[in-house]
């Protein structure tokens, strides 16, 4: 899934005792902002679009190759790995 970057102006004095008091709390701003947009997505975009977007991303995460392990190369002279 490719992800966009949003940008937001906001009172920089602000934004230090927001995330000062956020911290004292054990709270994130990046995760309340994600959560935020999350349920803006859900409350604005129609049901069957999430749901035409949700399929479009399974079956692109599904098409995505899989990592294969590397192949070692087999060593002559069977399993003594040793130098001579």
């Amino acid at each position: 899934m490719k992800k966009a970057t949003l940008t937001v102006s906001f009172d920089s004095d602000k934004l230090d005792a927001l995330t000062y008091h956020m911290g004292k709390k054990d709270t994130d701003l990046q995760t309340e902002l994600e959560d935020t947009v999350q349920k803006l997505y859900e409350k604005h975009v129609p049901q069957a679009t999430r749901e035409y977007i949700d399929d479009k991303l399974s079956r692109e995460a599904a098409a995505k190759p899989k990592p294969k392990r590397p192949v070692r190369p087999a060593v002559a002279g069977g399993s003594d790995n040793r130098l001579a």
